[in-house]
């Protein structure tokens, strides 16, 4: 066997090899551009739910809110100069 066939087969198994390498390398690159793509999404919902989650705290946490639940919920009622004792240490 001459060397030019010998060196036909090593070029060729080289461009073999080097095209399965190219197309694996493209095919992780798009698996992992999909999957920060859904990753992006979901930060950007769950950005969504935070500002969503603040601002129901905000309204639950009002002055008009709390005293309402107090009332109602725990039976407290606002404190009177009658009702007041003053404890001296």
């Amino acid at each position: 066997m001459s060397a030019r066939p010998l060196n036909l087969i090593v070029i060729l198994l080289a461009v073999v090899i080097s095209s399965v390498g190219v197309v694996y390398s493209k095919h992780k690159a798009r698996k992992l551009f999909v999957e920060w793509t859904a990753l992006g999404n979901e930060r950007d919902n769950m950005d969504i739910e935070w500002g969503q989650l603040q601002l129901e705290q905000s309204t639950l946490s009002t002055h008009g809110k709390v005293e309402r639940a107090a009332r109602e919920q725990l039976g407290m009622v606002g404190l009177s100069a009658d009702n007041m004792v003053i404890v001296k240490p």
